[in-house]
């Protein structure tokens, strides 16, 4: 697995890459968005979608890679997992909600 920082429209990111072999996909791709060098870890939508389900209410302790919840895109359902272990500090969807490309879903405090 190997690390890079990315610029996306101004905003830096973080993202792990991890080399598969040829025609290959990962089992269970995770879709995370994290600012680089933030304190508080912004957890985006990757994609159009329809939130299926919110697995975390504000005050939950995560750990990175744990769900977050279930955004359903395009008749697949994708899991949003944490990019950092911290504690939920907000939840700006709702089950139900259809959200934009880069909609805030949640904010995690990694302090």
């Amino acid at each position: 697995m190997k690390t890079y920082k990315i610029k996306v429209n101004g905003k830096e990111y973080v993202v792990e890459v991890e080399e598969v072999a040829a025609g290959t996909m990962p089992s269970n791709p995770q879709y995370v968005s994290t600012p680089a060098g933030a304190t508080d870890s912004r957890v985006e939508a990757p994609l159009q979608g329809n939130v299926l389900s919110v697995k975390t209410p504000v005050g939950t302790h995560v750990k990175r890679g744990q769900v977050l919840l279930i955004l359903e895109a395009m008749k697949l359902e994708n899991e949003i997992v944490a990019p950092s272990d911290g504690t939920i500090t907000s939840v700006n969807v709702k089950e139900g909600q259809v959200v934009d490309s880069g909609t805030l879903l949640m904010t995690i405090d990694t302090k």
